[in-house]
């Protein structure tokens, strides 16, 4: 059994910097790619690391069988980048036949990936690896320009800057300085909730996906784009119903009320597009002769969410006294919900059942 020294590299520096191919395996394959990266980039970390993990190779080779490794994610940090270092650590511990393992990082998000290292094999150590650098690179000024040109924070800072400058420039053209504030707090209010709620990763995974099915001839980049289509149809549709009643000339509804008729008057082309997503992942997962057993329960969860979604809205709608088109006996409305929520529940079970009787039948044909 080996021992690996393994690397992380979570964010691909080593791909699209130096344009190496992980995994890196062995001792003289780390150099030349921890080479390459220096010379692509000298301030790179990760190539410290690597020439860590190469110091701690030699140490601990003089004891026991060792192998140095280096893996790479995604440009994309989240799920692909996660997804991918898995697989390739699959592959490294069956090709090596190795048993523990020495996590080399350079620092918290690359051992945020430790849960998944350790589900798959023993880790002894980790170590850190921590650039000294001199007085003149450790100033303020040096810091905050490093941390400026950083992707992953400029995008933070500079984004919503920009956003506040350009509508509050936008506003002070058309002669309406006051709505500059109301606009400056609602755009960046919604950037933030994009970033924290973890949508633009989401729409990054989605961009990717997009450009692998595209490339690869699937079936889903045609499913992407109906979906996308759709989406926008049911945007559009739920914005038109709500401006319908927003702009009525006597407007006493309320804003729950016109949530609702959003929602009622888009729930449908919204579980369309989702529907769209799914069904071409079916088809492509069948045509690869994947299992796409789990994929079934998303499309039958969606079915039974749509459903929900539509009953409590009609019912909210339906005992409004403010709205006639919609108002129903109390008790008629009160049965129609219960009978929502009960068919949501039996298509989800339903979704369940095929998923799981899928999954059976999967591993019986590979048995």
């Amino acid at each position: 059994m080996t021992k690996l020294i393994l690397c992380i590299d979570r964010d691909d520096d080593l791909g699209v910097k130096a344009g190496v191919t992980s995994p890196v395996i062995g001792r003289k394959a780390n150099i030349d790619a921890a080479t390459k990266l220096l010379i692509s980039d000298p301030e790179d970390s990760d190539a410290n690391t690597i020439f860590g993990g190469i110091k701690l190779y030699d140490e601990v080779t003089m004891q026991e069988p060792a192998e140095i490794v280096s893996i790479a994610g995604d440009k994309n940090v989240g799920i692909i980048s996660d997804e991918k270092i898995a697989s390739q650590l699959d592959h490294v511990i069956e090709r090596l036949e190795a048993n523990h393992v020495i996590v080399v990082s350079d620092g918290a998000e690359d051992e945020s990936l430790m849960p998944v290292v350790q589900s798959r094999i023993k880790v002894d150590a980790v170590k850190r690896v921590v650039v000294r650098q001199s007085e003149k690179l450790e100033s303020t000024f040096y810091i905050i320009k490093k941390a400026f040109e950083d992707p992953k924070i400029n995008h933070v800072f500079f984004v919503p800057i920009g956003i506040a400058s350009l509508l509050y420039a936008i506003f002070l053209l058309i002669g309406y300085p006051e709505g500059a504030v109301i606009a400056i707090t609602g755009a960046i209010g919604t950037y933030m909730l994009y970033r924290s709620s973890g949508l633009d990763e989401t729409w990054s995974n989605f961009n990717s996906s997009m450009k692998q099915s595209l490339t690869g001839g699937k079936i889903a980049f045609t499913a992407g784009t109906a979906s996308v289509i759709l989406f926008v149809i049911a945007t559009v549709q739920g914005a038109v119903g709500f401006w319908e009643y927003y702009n009525h000339e006597t407007f006493t509804y309320g804003y729950m009320i016109l949530l609702m008729i959003f929602i009622n008057s888009s729930i449908w082309w919204y579980v369309s597009s989702a529907l769209s997503l799914q069904f071409g992942k079916i088809v492509d997962l069948y045509l690869s002769k994947e299992s796409f057993a789990f994929a079934w329960t998303h499309v039958f969860f969606t079915l039974a969410t749509g459903l929900l979604f539509w009953g409590a809205s009609k019912y909210i709608l339906s005992i409004s006294s403010t709205i006639d088109e919609f108002a129903i006996d109390k008790s008629a409305g009160q049965q129609m919900l219960a009978l929502t929520v009960i068919g949501a529940f039996i298509i989800s079970v339903f979704g369940v059942l095929i998923s799981t009787k899928l999954t059976k039948k999967d591993r019986t044909n590979h048995q």
